[in-house]
């Protein structure tokens, strides 16, 4: 188990207790007629990630949460008889991905949205770019432009966050076949993706919470798969993000336990809803999973 010392400098995250409403739900911006109807750009976020330096440039993470039409939409060019989700399938564009030196590192669908009401998420996607530039410059390539029409058709909704890894409290891992609820065929792996906005000045709110909540998830198998903070907003809905974290537990019962201690619900009284002013929690069975290993 990790010492009080370390515990301080890297603060520690758990699942989440009763259902809380953020304090600020904005509704989706008009998007410009030249603009994906799906969100908005922060175009000053791209300018600086197309602005940076090459020797100060390098790996990004973007978190997508996705919402999907439940009929793609695909506007004038022709009536469509596919779902959001089956559109955005269409789309993902894996080959010009490879050719940019980038790479999908987590891909989930969402089972249940605990916190944070509007939108509710259908999944949630992170790809690994290896630099700022690559991601602004795959925009403009024809070959994406030309898949990107089925996103455009599929997607109700979307937030993707431009992320960097930050350090991980250090505590005592358990093998996931000794812990009190581990995985089965009918109860397997879950990721808990907790999408942060902190109040100002609440991070020592927030580190004594993550102290008691990892004291509280580590014999029950937590795994932190990746912590991530917040560098902009590339699309969304005009709210600004700090941090991203996914959890992943051995099974859902293992998770009700620790959202369930009744130390971590105090702890969450008194320390992490003070801290936050929005979030998104939510549990994901993932597809793929190489978050760890790709920071």
């Amino acid at each position: 188990m990790a010492s009080a010392e370390s515990a301080r400098r890297h603060p520690r995250t758990g699942p989440p207790g009763p259902r809380w409403t953020p304090a600020t739900v904005r509704p989706v911006s008009e998007p410009s007629r030249h603009g994906p109807r799906y969100g908005t750009i922060d175009t000053d976020y791209a300018l600086r990630m197309a602005a940076t330096p090459p020797e100060e440039d390098g790996p990004v993470w973007m978190v997508n949460l996705m919402k999907y039409r439940e009929i793609a939409d695909y506007g004038d060019d022709g009536e469509s008889t596919i779902s959001g989700r089956d559109a955005d399938d269409l789309y993902a564009p894996l080959e010009v991905l490879a050719d940019i030196g980038a790479e999908v590192v987590f891909f989930g669908d969402v089972e249940a949205q605990l916190l944070g009401d509007s939108p509710t998420w259908d999944r949630i996607g992170v790809v690994k770019y290896p630099t700022r530039r690559s991601f602004v410059e795959m925009n403009s390539r024809p070959d994406f432009q030309k898949k990107h029409v089925h996103k455009d058709a599929g997607m109700q909704e979307t937030i993707v966050i431009g992320c960097l890894p930050v350090d991980v409290p250090v505590f005592e891992t358990h093998d996931w076949a000794k812990v009190p609820h581990p995985p089965t065929d009918d109860d397997g792996p879950i990721t808990v993706v907790h999408v942060l906005r902190f109040v100002d000045d609440s991070t020592a709110d927030m580190e004594a919470y993550s102290l008691v909540a990892g004291e509280v998830a580590s014999p029950h198998g937590v795994r932190i798969h990746g912590w991530f903070a917040a560098e902009g907003t590339i699309i969304g809905d005009g709210r600004t993000w700090d941090q991203v974290r996914f959890n992943a537990f051995p099974s859902r019962a293992a998770f009700r336990a620790v959202a369930t201690d009744p130390d971590r619900l105090v702890a969450q009284a008194d320390h992490r809803e003070p801290a936050l002013a929005d979030t998104y929690t939510m549990i994901v069975a993932p597809g793929l999973d190489a978050l760890a290993t790709s920071v």
